[in-house]
């Protein structure tokens, strides 16, 4: 192995903005802790928490590096104390509190996973955030189970391409939003069995209609207080509702009598602050699940478009126009 750097490329956020606050800079590589490892990144996945940390309201938790970036993929290039189970030069994804936006970043062993065979560094990039995020929403906090119909709000997103495929492989049935006839298109390609284009249909109509009345008995919502009531609206009975953004606010308005008759689940979590041992569990259980599915191609990660690293502002602007179809990555 080539000799460590005492100084990487990294993107910092000059001040709370829009895209034009992200900035190359120069930081110090950093040193893996006790279970980590150092990660030469090749690519680093882009996501809404990374633009909300760059608007200011949503700040890294403690001891996080401020560096955004919450995904990578790249090679072990050196071993923290303790740091058993991986070697130098493996290929790994990892999904990271932070500091993926650059040359190098640390990431505690339970959090790595090996890349997935016929994968390149940008399709593993693309895997950590999205995949933990839905295996943990719809798997364990929402208990979706085969034969269940499972609405998936923003289904073109990275979050939603990663659901459509992963409900589908557990054999739910899958129902989509999206904002396009276009966006709609690629869901159903991915295995949306009905979409619905939010912007000219009620998706409340349409999962009643597509569930004979019945209703959605989980729905996977990033949408929040704009959503809420309709969504409690789209439940069957004993339906589970799961919160994992709030891009439509945080306050909403409910009758609660329809939570009782429905005998409703709402249950909402964020991944950046859980545990290791927490995000530890959920990596096992993808490497379980999951990743043999990746491997045999029954489940691809869906590729909107990469970037280099310093062009990190235009990845952000492009996520801000909503126009994209899956993850945005960007190259180092």
């Amino acid at each position: 192995m080539n000799a460590l750097p005492a100084r990487m490329k990294a993107i910092e956020i000059a001040q709370p903005g829009g895209p034009d606050v992200l900035k190359p800079g120069e930081r110090p590589v950093p040193v893996p802790g006790p279970g980590e490892v150092l990660i030469r990144v090749a690519a680093a996945g882009v996501n809404r928490p990374d633009v909300e940390q760059r608007k200011g309201t949503y700040p890294p938790p403690p001891g996080a590096s401020d560096i955004p970036g919450l995904e990578i993929a790249g090679t072990v290039a050196a071993l923290g104390p303790d740091a058993g189970g991986l070697g130098l030069g493996d290929a790994v994804c990892a999904l990271v509190s932070g500091g993926g936006y650059a040359e190098y970043c640390t990431a505690p062993v339970p959090q790595c996973l090996p890349v997935p065979q016929g994968l390149g560094m940008v399709e593993a990039a693309a895997l950590p955030e999205t995949f933990f995020t839905v295996w943990q929403n719809v798997f364990d906090r929402a208990r979706l189970k085969g034969g269940e119909t499972i609405l998936i709000h923003g289904g073109s997103s990275g979050i939603g391409t990663a659901a459509i495929q992963m409900a589908k492989a557990m054999g739910a049935r899958v129902l989509a939003t999206a904002g396009s006839d276009d966006k709609c298109a690629a869901c159903a390609k991915l295995g949306a069995d009905r979409t619905i284009n939010y912007n000219t249909q009620d998706f409340v109509e349409a999962t009643l209609a597509a569930t004979n009345k019945k209703g959605a008995d989980v729905i996977l919502d990033m949408v929040g207080g704009k959503y809420f009531e309709r969504n409690v609206a789209a439940l069957a009975i004993e339906g589970r509702l799961s919160l994992i953004a709030l891009l439509g606010g945080r306050e909403a308005k409910i009758d609660l009598g329809i939570v009782l008759r429905k005998r409703l689940t709402i249950v909402g979590s964020v991944l950046r602050a859980r545990t290791v041992s927490e995000k530890g569990a959920v990596a096992a259980s993808l490497r379980r699940e999951i990743w043999p599915l990746i491997a045999s191609g029954k489940i691809r990660p869906v590729i909107d478009s990469t970037f280099a690293l310093a062009d990190a502002a235009k990845a952000h602007a492009r996520m801000e126009t909503s126009a994209h179809v899956g993850k945005i990555v960007l190259t180092v």
